[in-house]
């Protein structure tokens, strides 16, 4: 779903000058803050001003137009998001990895340390994050991972990307998975889809 719905009717937030911006968006009136978001989307130099607003704001539409901001000037922005994949609230971790794929450049650098990240679900997230990357770069980095991935719900989630951008590169990574993971009566059976797909792929 796109990150920003703007009721029908709702007329498109007035040119503001980022530092009228900046301070509207700690207005009380969520609007406001809605119409503040959506007008420093094409301003880097407020990625600072997004990023604390985006820790602070509560308001559901609010934060979309905030994520969204950050998403359309892409490149350091990803660095005020990247946080919130530990956030608790599941809502604000859906919006902040829908915003992080459509900048899989900016990301690349921090993958490794993310699918090395001592938090599991830290490592599951990274690993959707991989799905927008180059094929040869994700799969690269989630084979890797796998290799020496073990938490089980971890390791199936980089299986099922593995199934949808690996390349043949993969193939050692899976089958150690499945060795890993014999036991448990899902991934066998999911590595095996994987290398099936992987099997029928284009050189």
């Amino acid at each position: 779903m796109p990150l920003v719905r703007r009721p029908s009717g709702a007329a498109e937030p007035k040119a503001t000058e980022p530092a009228d911006a900046g301070a509207a968006l700690s207005s009380p009136d969520p609007e406001v803050r809605w119409s503040a978001a959506r007008s420093l989307g094409t301003d880097p130099s407020a990625i600072g001003v997004l990023g604390r607003a985006l820790d602070a704001e509560t308001d559901p539409r609010v934060r979309e137009a905030l994520a969204t901001a950050l998403m359309r000037i892409g490149g350091d922005a990803a660095g005020v998001l990247l946080p919130h994949l530990r956030s608790e609230d599941a809502a604000l971790r859906t919006l902040v990895i829908e915003a992080l794929q459509s900048m899989p450049e900016a990301v690349l650098p921090s993958m490794p340390d993310l699918l090395a990240d001592p938090d599991p679900d830290v490592r599951l997230l990274s690993a959707e994050l991989a799905r927008g990357m180059p094929f040869e770069e994700g799969s690269t980095l989630i084979a890797d991972a796998l290799a020496g991935e073990q938490h089980p719900n971890v390791a199936a989630a980089m299986i099922e990307v593995l199934a949808e951008i690996g390349t043949a590169d993969a193939v050692d990574a899976l089958q150690i998975a499945r060795r890993r993971f014999a036991n448990e009566a899902f991934l066998p059976f999911a590595v095996d889809i994987a290398l099936k797909r992987l099997a029928r792929s284009p050189e």
